[in-house]
């Protein structure tokens, strides 16, 4: 075992090639001892801890059941917040697509008006039909479900079944 004692001293100091000026000071208390021990680790070999192995092994699995606990959750909540953001661009297109049936609805109530209708057929040139130009027809079936049909002849116009 080898030791080594550095005390320096204010010669030492001029040697070093840099003035030391007592403003700046220099430590000059106590030696600073340094023991050198050459020790030659290369043939150690460690030792296998079956017992440390076994804490790390749980650790491990632990720590893996842990985090596929940690990412189920996340992804869970993560589709949660996906799911609701869907909900409402859906609800946002169903508003969008009742304001235009609403719209429809109005054009088809205003396009279905009587009197607008005789109003645009006025401006066609067209008069309402006079008496006796209006014939109705007469279906020879009670029933409403049975389909009829109009068949027009050189008498006049006359009704026959579809049914056999």
């Amino acid at each position: 075992m080898a030791t080594g004692v550095v005390c320096p001293t204010m010669q030492d100091a001029a040697n070093w090639g840099e003035s030391v000026s007592e403003t700046r000071g220099m430590f000059m208390g106590t030696p600073e001892i340094y023991f050198f021990k050459r020790i030659d680790n290369s043939r150690v070999v460690r030792e296998v801890d079956p017992e440390r192995r076994r804490e790390m092994l749980w650790f491990g699995i632990t720590m893996t059941i842990l985090f596929a606990v940690v990412m189920v959750y996340l992804l869970q909540h993560l589709s949660a917040i996906e799911y609701g953001y869907r909900i409402e661009q859906a609800k946002s297109e169903q508003n969008a697509i009742l304001q235009s049936n609403r719209a429809l609805e109005l054009e088809v109530s205003s396009l279905t008006d009587l009197q607008r209708i005789e109003a645009e057929a006025r401006k066609f040139g067209m008069a309402p039909p006079m008496a006796g130009q209006l014939q109705p027809i007469e279906s020879g079936n009670a029933d409403p479900a049975v389909p009829v049909m109009a068949r027009a002849n050189p008498s006049g116009i006359s009704v026959v079944s579809t049914q056999q």
